[in-house]
């Protein structure tokens, strides 16, 4: 579970939409924004095991936003989580701000990869728990949220099919489906997933209780797929 720095207000998942109220400009994607904020809260609130004084641990868990676009979500989660300072949410998008349109894993604390060119973060994720297995280290769980449409990518159809056959247990994917996928699966994204040797399962994106339900569930021996459904309009 995350921690805040002594000196950072105690935040809720109430002051998130204020927070994301104080980044204006264009190009703010704030649907893709908003479709992740349930599952942003719900992961660092309850779920990581990270925050802003253990960020470079060894031992931490790994999140991996690979749906970058529309960030504005994840700043705000990382601004009341105590990551950084919210007086940089004004400064969203502009030149010499480092909140930039796509996170930079060079700029904001807390961020482990840049992301923003969409298809990359599950073969990323997949790397990352590779990585962390031959180390030995086998406390850490890394997280990756992907949006549906990222699935029409081949690379991630080669990431979900190595992983489930691999058996990387300590990763998990998080796909926000709001039926932007072009091709869609027979049985819904879940079966796509099983099908590759998963654990998966799909839950209302906005119900908190069932989100910590699914992040949480016991799958030895398999990576973990959680789809969260989320409506087009949010």
């Amino acid at each position: 579970m995350t921690q805040g720095t002594a000196d950072t207000e105690v935040r809720r998942y109430e002051d998130l939409r204020p927070l994301m109220a104080l980044m204006t400009g264009a190009e703010k994607h704030g649907p893709a924004a908003t479709s992740t904020l349930d599952v942003l809260w719900v992961l660092y609130d309850r779920v990581l095991r990270v925050g802003p004084g253990t960020a470079g641990d060894p031992e931490r868990d790994r999140f991996l936003l690979s749906k970058g676009h529309g960030p504005m979500a994840y700043y705000a989660v990382l601004a009341a989580k105590g990551f950084l300072p919210e007086e940089w949410l004004p400064g969203f998008g502009s030149y010499d701000s480092p909140l930039g349109h796509h996170p930079d894993r060079t700029l904001v604390p807390g961020v482990e990869i840049g992301s923003g060119s969409l298809g990359h973060g599950l073969p990323l994720a997949v790397g990352t728990a590779l990585g962390l297995r031959a180390q030995g280290l086998t406390g850490p769980a890394v997280w990756v949220l992907i949006g549906d449409a990222e699935l029409d990518e081949g690379s991630n159809h080669e990431a979900l099919a190595y992983a489930g056959s691999a058996g990387l247990e300590r990763l998990h994917t998080v796909v926000i489906d709001n039926d932007s996928a072009t091709h869609g699966w027979p049985g819904g994204i879940a079966s796509r997933f099983e099908a590759a040797g998963w654990a998966a399962v799909t839950v209302d994106g906005r119900d908190h209780e069932a989100l910590y339900a699914a992040f949480t569930a016991p799958h030895p021996g398999r990576p973990l797929a959680v789809v969260a459904r989320v409506e087009k309009k949010a």
